[in-house]
């Protein structure tokens, strides 16, 4: 779907209370993106600016994660095929930025964004849905989409050097397994919630599985960080 999303807008120094404790290992858990094929002229993202708030820091890059507030609409005839106050009790949507949590449009979007900043875009079939459309979402096929946005927080994504630092406690830019593994028991412990005593070693082993490319049993900064946002 096209994602989900807000009633109002929060206060600013409340912004990172919604995030899930589980954030970075959850995102140690998605598979890398990868980068498609470019796009003709005539097949890119229109954007225009609604509003421009005069403090405009930071600006939204790859693998930020972000906190938006967006509906669309069907560019054919102006009806609204989602709303993001509607969903999730209206709150705003927390997703990371160029890695295909959104359709590919929206990634282009929402790129060199602020906080406070509202855009009205315009995406082409071919960076939406496609000749498929998408049913459930009631998009017919080869739909020009149009979304308005207003961005609510920049946040160092999940990929970050702050994030690898936090789990990387000796500082040799590599992650152990019992570094993660300290990593998992204390966000857990943060959590609260009760769960199977299986559970972190099968979650250990799955962020190993698919973040150890050359199988030398550690996560090094190049693996970790495969958003390309910063430098470790």
């Amino acid at each position: 779907a096209p994602g989900t999303v807000p009633r109002r807008r929060p206060p600013a120094s409340d912004m990172g209370r919604g995030l899930p404790l589980l954030l970075l290992a959850l995102a140690l858990l998605a598979a890398p993106a990868r980068a498609e094929g470019g796009t003709a002229a005539a097949e890119e993202v229109q954007i225009e600016v609604l509003h421009l708030p005069e403090a405009c820091s930071p600006k939204s890059k790859k693998g930020d994660l972000l906190n938006a507030h967006y509906d669309g609409f069907l560019a054919s005839d102006g009806s609204k095929f989602y709303c993001s106050r509607t969903q999730n009790e209206g709150h705003p949507k927390w997703f990371v930025l160029g890695v295909g949590q959104v359709i590919k449009g929206l990634d282009i979007a929402m790129m060199n964004m602020c906080p406070g900043e509202k855009r009205k875009v315009t995406i082409p079939p071919s960076l939406a849905y496609g000749q498929q459309g998408y049913a459930q979402g009631n998009i017919p096929p080869n739909a020009t989409l149009v979304f308005e946005i207003e961005l609510y927080a920049v946040n160092k994504g999940p990929r970050s050097v702050e994030a690898f630092n936090q789990i990387d406690k000796d500082g040799d830019k590599k992650l152990s397994e019992l570094e993660i593994s300290q990593y998992l028991k204390e966000e857990f412990a943060r959590d609260g919630k009760k769960r199977h005593p299986s559970a972190h070693d099968e979650i250990l082993a799955d962020i190993f599985k698919k973040n150890d490319h050359d199988g030398d049993g550690f996560i090094s900064a190049k693996e970790y960080n495969v958003y390309q946002h910063d430098e470790l």
